[in-house]
């Protein structure tokens, strides 16, 4: 009877086997079900330090969290994010290279540079992520603690007083540009090679002020290494309060804000795509991730592909219009 029982085992060992094994050799590498079975990697388009590296990583933090697999941030500077880009872009459809992209990469360095990419046909967005607004910030040293100041100041040292970015044809570039339009003011560029290496340049003293996210210069405003001016957007920021927006400063026109998302090279499988902007609303919806987030100067920013698609087209329209304005266009 043991026997018997140990045959029957057996026979229904096999059996499940049988049925099983087939089943799995049906599912692809690249479906969801399957992904992701190893690490993934984000590819950065800037220096460590900026915006995009700070989002990149706490959201590779958490999607590692979420999904069992680490997500490794690989920082890929240098011409104003086109190194980056243009590598994500080729790297194989498979869901295991990502790329976190900004305004600068997807709407502003395509309409300004050669770049060797294609926005639009190179990518699958997977969704946006974050949302923030622009600080402006100066070095101690340059006498003015506001922007009326600054105009004035600028407007008796034409040509003197210099600002730094993250690159020619960058998000801080185009938005320093914005306000030399809007103030009729004439300040010079100096680029560097990201967001973070600018905003260290201004501490440093090696240029006297910079546009940029808050996630950069936030901790060097409360030891006064750093002083804010104003922000852009309608509404001052909860991080500080006590500066005010441009147009409470008397600026019209710099209502501008960024954005970051997660992109992968086109076809990838579109299982894989689902999976991961599922994981992104749900990482959206945790009140914590909101928080970290906040402390960054930023607000979670979700919607789907096609939504999104069509946002980075309003944008380019938009910033086509600062771009003439500016006469920087270099094609």
């Amino acid at each position: 009877m043991n026997t018997m029982r140990a045959y029957g085992a057996a026979a229904v060992g096999l059996l499940s086997l049988a049925i099983s094994t087939p089943v799995a050799a049906q599912t692809p590498p690249g479906s969801a079900a399957a992904y992701p079975s190893r690490p993934v990697r984000i590819v950065v388009s800037w220096a460590p330090g900026g915006a995009s590296d700070l989002i990149a990583r706490l959201v590779g933090a958490r999607l590692g969290e979420q999904m069992g697999q680490q997500f490794v941030v690989d920082n890929r500077g240098g011409a104003s994010g086109a190194i980056g880009t243009a590598l994500a872009a080729k790297a194989p459809a498979d869901g295991y290279t990502l790329l976190m992209g900004g305004v600068t990469e997807l709407v502003l360095n395509p309409q300004i540079v050669k770049v060797p990419y294609d926005a639009l046909r190179d990518f699958t967005p997977i969704g946006p992520l974050a949302f923030g607004y622009y600080v402006l910030v100066v070095h101690p040293s340059l006498p003015a603690r506001s922007v009326k100041a600054l105009i004035a100041l600028a407007k008796s040292r034409p040509g003197e007083i210099n600002y730094a970015s993250g690159g020619n044809g960058s998000n801080l570039s185009l938005v320093a540009e914005l306000f030399k339009s809007a103030a009729g003011v004439n300040i010079m560029h100096i680029p560097y090679k990201g967001g973070g290496p600018a905003t260290l340049a201004v501490i440093a003293g090696e240029a006297q002020m910079i546009f940029a996210g808050l996630a950069s210069p936030l901790p060097y405003l409360s030891s006064k290494r750093l002083v804010a001016l104003a922000m852009t957007g309608n509404k001052r920021s909860p991080l500080l309060p006590d500066v005010p927006t441009f147009s409470e400063s008397a600026v019209r026109g710099m209502d501008v804000g960024m954005f970051f998302a997660l992109l992968a090279p086109a076809a990838t499988p579109r299982g894989v795509l689902s999976r991961l902007n599922a994981e992104i609303a749900k990482l959206a919806a945790s009140p914590d991730y909101g928080e970290q987030l906040n402390k960054l100067g930023f607000r979670p920013f979700t919607s789907s592909p096609e939504k999104f698609t069509a946002y980075m087209n309003e944008e380019r329209g938009r910033w086509e219009k600062v771009i003439r304005t500016a006469g920087i266009k270099d094609k």
